[in-house]
């Protein structure tokens, strides 16, 4: 299986395209620079007083943390495209599939990598998500999804409203009906 357009709309909805490194929302430094008034996404090197922050795990592109990621990377929108392409092709979807036990329908898929792609591979493996669906307990699998909202322990809106997303995408919704769920999503 690969990750069709519902899928694939959804995930760069909520990632976006960014072509300069930046640090992980969740992080110390991603805080310290906001409150330090600097933004984050545009960030072509670490400000000296704030380097001993952790800005980990940094990203780029359609969200791509790969180990080659690190604080000054700058890349053009092609170089964005394959690599969001290669993670998803060589990474995620065979990684969704080789722990997956049960039927799933296309949408269900999509909304597994979707989880996976921004959670990583070792934390979708343990999860209960999976564990749920591959006891073919849908139900509680699709509540799962909400769970998955905080980045450095606290609760983010934008993950709130990706995991909204990804929900609906999972019990049957397109990918324009799901992203319009998520945007929905106020608290």
């Amino acid at each position: 299986m690969k990750t069709g357009p519902d899928g694939i709309a959804v995930m760069h909805y909520f990632e976006t395209c960014k072509l300069c490194a930046y640090p992980d929302p969740g992080s110390p430094l991603f805080a310290a620079l906001v409150r330090a008034g600097i933004y984050p996404y545009g960030l072509t090197a670490v400000p000296p007083d704030l380097a001993h922050l952790s800005g980990r795990p940094w990203t780029i592109g359609w969200g791509d943390t790969g180990p080659d990621v690190v604080p000054g990377l700058e890349i053009t929108q092609e170089e964005a495209d394959v690599r969001f392409e290669l993670r998803l092709g060589h990474e995620f979807e065979p990684g969704v599939l080789d722990c997956v036990q049960q039927e799933m329908t296309q949408r269900q898929f999509d909304a597994l990598v979707c989880l996976a792609y921004n959670i990583g591979l070792p934390n979708f493996r343990s999860s209960t998500l999976l564990r749920r669906f591959n006891l073919g307990d849908i139900a509680t699998a699709s509540a799962q999804f909400l769970v998955w909202n905080k980045a450095g322990g606290k609760v983010m809106l934008g993950l709130k409203r990706r995991r909204a997303a990804e929900r609906a995408l999972f019990d049957g919704e397109s990918g324009l009906v799901a992203i319009a769920i998520g945007k929905a999503v106020s608290s």
